[in-house]
């Protein structure tokens, strides 16, 4: 009978000390994956700066006020006709033109305020494109999380598969062993023949192999756990491979779930956003700009004769010919609008298509699951018919071999179907935006499979 009750801190990957050994729930793991990981600093960092902008834009219809100081040497010319009086002044050697001409360092501090008024739709436009860069950074930020925790069932329900298969295989090995040392006895007792022995042999051989490379799988799962989660020992699982015996709910559900809270439609529903913002921006280009200004001399003792002491208006700004050719600009943004359009219609697309292989993933590796259940069981009891038959001479040693290859294979093929309903599951809430309920499902599962 198969020694399925071996507990993780027994098997051979986890040589180590029991206390370099860390054992984590689901649960506990994906909180440490949340803290640690380097791809979900990025996301966060990102999210900041596009906040940040999106604050920054709301001081757009504030006024800008600057403080310009100038040391500056400058000189002057002046012609002064002297008219009437020219005559007059002709005896005592007085020309008809005076040429006056000064020249000095002078020192030139100024306060200017401009106020926007009218920007033809600028500003608004810049702060909801602001704003939509916000949601498309959470969304991203969102799918990362949801990606990183993906990976996290694959690999942490991968270790506790690779456990299991550790435990069949050095079941099936031992088993083997022993039928080997049966066959021996019997050989010597004349009841089995040498050829009987041999297939044995062979038989445990090749267990022995299927061993080893159940260990090395297991060694490379842990291995790629411990370093998923930055962790500087190994990492122990304790939530267990789980099945829902009953079906999930109706696709249906989950493609609404999906329409409504898919972080890549988010994001790209954002960027149509952003992009409709920009074709706002091209327009308001083309038409005039309304703007309050205002100047104060700070040095009136340093002034020049033409400077004024303060200066208060209105303007208008109107490019009437711009390099930029401003209506292709318009046709370029209106493209980017289109592009993204398309693209989110695409992605719509995808994306039911994705929950609905999602689903069916699902409730295959279910009913494979189930139906694997009866077949252990059958396996079990023909075994030990197989091997009770053999020591009384009724059986051939090839029949015992083939029942133990075939009760191993059913129970890894059983945790097998446990794993991939496990991962369809993470695939399917993790399309249909719903990754966070994943414990709330683990925590509904009647069906365990654990070493």
């Amino acid at each position: 009978m198969l020694a399925l009750a071996l507990s993780l801190a027994s098997l051979p990957c986890f040589a180590q000390t029991a206390a370099a050994t860390r054992v984590l729930s689901f649960e506990q793991a994906r909180e440490r994956l949340l803290q640690v990981s380097d791809a979900l600093a990025a996301s966060e960092a990102n999210l900041d700066n596009k906040r940040e902008l999106q604050l920054a834009s709301r001081s757009l219809r504030l006024p800008d006020v600057s403080l310009d100081a100038r040391e500056l040497k400058f000189q002057k010319s002046l012609d002064v006709d002297l008219g009437p009086a020219a005559p007059l002044l002709a005896p005592f050697g007085v020309p008809g033109t005076l040429h006056l001409s000064t020249g000095d360092w002078r020192f030139r501090p100024s306060l200017s305020a401009s106020l926007p008024i009218y920007t033809g739709g600028q500003i608004s436009a810049a702060q909801q494109a602001a704003r939509a860069a916000v949601r498309q950074a959470e969304a991203e930020h969102d799918g990362e999380r949801q990606s990183q925790t993906l990976q996290l069932v694959q690999t942490y329900f991968g270790q506790q598969l690779a456990a299991w298969a550790l435990n069949v295989r050095s079941d099936v090995r031992d088993g083997l062993q022993r039928h080997l040392d049966d066959a021996g006895k019997l050989e010597r007792g004349g009841m089995a023949t040498k050829a009987q022995r041999l297939q044995a042999t062979v038989a445990r051989d090749q267990a022995e192999r299927d061993y080893q490379r159940a260990r090395n799988d297991l060694d490379t799962v842990t291995a790629t756990l411990r370093r998923l989660l930055r962790a500087d020992g190994d990492i122990g699982t304790s939530t267990a491979l789980f099945v829902i015996s009953t079906p999930a709910n109706d696709v249906d559900a989950f493609q609404q779930a999906a329409r409504d809270h898919h972080p890549v439609l988010a994001r790209l529903q954002a960027m149509v956003d952003q992009a409709d913002q920009g074709v706002r921006v091209q327009q308001a280009k083309l038409k005039p700009q309304v703007f309050l200004f205002g100047q104060r001399d700070l040095y009136r003792d340093d002034a020049l004769l033409t400077d004024s002491d303060w200066v208060f208006g209105i303007g208008l700004k109107y490019d009437l010919f711009s390099s930029r050719n401003r209506p292709r600009q318009i046709g370029a943004a209106r493209a980017q609008l289109d592009q993204a359009e398309a693209g989110l219609r695409e992605a719509r697309n995808q994306v039911a298509i994705g929950v609905t292989n999602a689903w069916n993933q699902l409730e295959t590796a279910r009913q494979q699951f189930l139906l694997l259940d009866s077949s252990i069981a059958q396996s079990r009891e023909n075994l030990r018919l197989q091997e009770l038959s053999f020591r009384e001479g009724q059986a051939t040693s090839l029949d015992v071999i083939d029942a133990r290859l075939r009760l191993g294979s059913a129970s890894i093929e059983r945790a097998q179907a446990a794993y991939q309903y496990d991962v369809a599951l993470a695939q399917l809430l993790e399309i249909s935006g719903q990754m966070d309920r994943f414990h709330d499902y683990a925590a509904q599962a009647d069906k365990v499979v654990s070493p």
